[in-house]
């Protein structure tokens, strides 16, 4: 069991880092050349930036049983694919019982914008969501 982060913009990569460290679990940040990462306990993977570039890296070098860390629901289907276990920095495991709906919403709310709609962003991060990532990354963890 490996802990893998697209952290391109993942606002709980410390957390990870932190958690992997004190299991003694390796730990890999996945980037492109837009980001840079220096974490100590982690090893950082750099990749070109280019449409999914990242993505197609992480997915080609899962294992069974290993954690993504990722907000991607593309990511995300294709790391259930492989037997890996994608969550989301709020703490929701990706499922195959939840992933279907996601991207669905996902391809809405893309076709809205494309139509010239406006969508709402996420509101502000709260201490909450992190409490929710870390207990539910500590399960996985304890699981593994």
């Amino acid at each position: 069991m490996r802990i893998l982060i697209d952290a391109d913009g993942c606002p709980v990569t410390d957390i990870a880092v932190r958690l992997a460290r004190q299991s003694r679990i390796e730990c890999l940040i996945l980037c492109d050349t837009a980001h840079v990462f220096e974490k100590e306990g982690a090893q950082t993977l750099t990749f070109s930036k280019g449409a999914d570039s990242v993505d197609f890296a992480l997915v080609n070098m899962l294992l069974p049983s290993d954690i993504v860390v990722t907000q991607d629901y593309g990511l995300a289907a294709m790391c259930l694919a492989r037997g890996a276990v994608p969550l989301n920095q709020d703490g929701m495991v990706y499922s195959d019982k939840n992933i279907d709906a996601l991207l669905m919403s996902r391809h809405t709310a893309r076709k809205i914008r494309s139509a010239g709609g406006r969508l709402k962003g996420p509101a502000k991060r709260t201490p909450a969501q992190d409490k929710a990532f870390e207990e539910r990354l500590r399960a996985l963890l304890s699981q593994g």
